[in-house]
């Protein structure tokens, strides 16, 4: 008796190690996926964006007050954990699990293989074979880091491959533009990136318990779509799963002011359209970074904007809300504050610099409330 006891709590020693065990590359959690179902109100999951720097401070209060549904801004870019050979940091993103399973949130990686590389991945001189390796350990890690982790339910594969005119997106000399260097490893023989194809294969094996989302940017321009449609669906051809579409959505940016302000409700039917197409295809579709820049010259009408950007936050949610009847759509708020960028203007969210609520807060309330 005495015997059987101590295997007994040995085995359940050994299965709660097991539940918090953490290595360099691997958390290994014995959970289920916290379920955000639970979360939606009016049948849509909207969430917000926090950078680490902004944990403890007032914005992450306002954060608290509104939502369950978080998406780390920086902290899980390859940037970040793994922005060179041998170089590997893990704790911002580490904050971040323990801020959302403190509070019982969920959350979307967005660690996408994209444009915000490293400097060492942007050096001109950085040949095909080692930007292929270098893709290989962050994606790898990353899968396996996080598929276990029960606040995990989405994950960013990659992120702004097409440009608005229909082409890939690609490098540029020096490593101080906007760029996408990982389209230096080639097209494969139906035209198509091999960093794409390399990074659904590897979330596919690792990332078995995390949704994937191909996520993109600027507006909603038919032969950005028709291509993206185009490579979702010859990516699950291969065999690699895409459970999720997403669309930045920042207003004044790549999405323009002559298609959200002054032909909203026509753009809007664009926007019903495309998530008809993704929930045709069993494909979540997912906001990802809604937020609504005021460019430096407009600085002055900065009132009227707010008021211009709660009429087509109301415009979008209407849809997405109605979408949501058919399948499954989240909202996530870029920052719930404003962001200034010198030389472009300041991209308003739901408060303002003084964490006042704007008129977009009553949009979004609503929804919440």
């Amino acid at each position: 008796m005495y015997l059987k006891s101590t295997l007994l709590l040995l085995v359940l020693i050994i299965l709660n190690s097991c539940s918090s065990t953490k290595t360099n590359n691997i958390i290994v959690v014995n959970a289920k996926k916290r379920d955000f179902k639970t979360y939606k109100t009016k049948g849509l999951l909207v969430g917000a964006t926090l950078n680490h720097y902004e944990l403890k401070t007032e914005k992450e209060d306002k954060f608290l007050e509104n939502f369950k549904y978080l998406t780390p801004a920086n902290a899980a870019k390859q940037s970040r954990i793994h922005p060179k050979p041998n170089s590997w940091d893990w704790d911002e993103i580490d904050d971040f699990i323990d801020f959302a399973n403190k509070n019982e949130l969920v959350l979307r990686l967005h660690g996408p293989i994209s444009p915000q590389a490293s400097k060492w991945a942007k050096t001109d001189r950085r040949t095909a074979k080692e930007l292929e390796q270098n893709l290989i350990e962050f994606t790898t890690a990353f899968a396996k880091r996080f598929n276990n982790e029960p606040s995990v339910v989405w994950m960013d594969v990659v992120n702004e491959t097409i440009l608005a005119n229909g082409d890939w997106f690609g490098p540029k000399p020096g490593t101080d533009k906007w760029e996408n260097p990982w389209l230096k490893m080639g097209l494969d023989e139906n035209g198509y990136p091999l960093y794409i194809l390399k990074a659904f294969e590897i979330a596919t094996e690792h990332a078995t318990k995390v949704k994937l989302v191909y996520n993109q940017n600027s507006g909603l321009d038919n032969v950005l779509w028709d291509k993206l449609k185009k490579t979702v669906l010859y990516l699950r051809s291969k065999g690699y799963r895409v459970d999720g579409i997403g669309w930045q959505a920042h207003l004044m940016l790549g999405a323009k002011r002559k298609d959200f302000v002054d032909n909203t409700e026509e753009t809007m039917k664009k926007l019903a359209n495309l998530i008809d197409w993704a929930h045709a295809n069993n494909l979540a579709f997912h906001i990802t970074e809604l937020d609504y820049l005021v460019k430096t010259p407009f600085k002055k009408n900065t009132e009227a904007e707010l008021l211009i950007q709660s009429r087509v936050y109301k415009a979008i949610t209407d849809v997405l809300i109605e979408k949501s009847k058919t399948g499954e759509v989240t909202l996530n708020l870029w920052d719930v504050g404003e962001r200034y960028k010198k030389g472009t203007g300041t991209f308003h969210s739901i408060y303002n610099e003084k964490m006042n609520p704007t008129p977009a807060y009553n949009v979004i309330n609503n929804i919440l409330n």
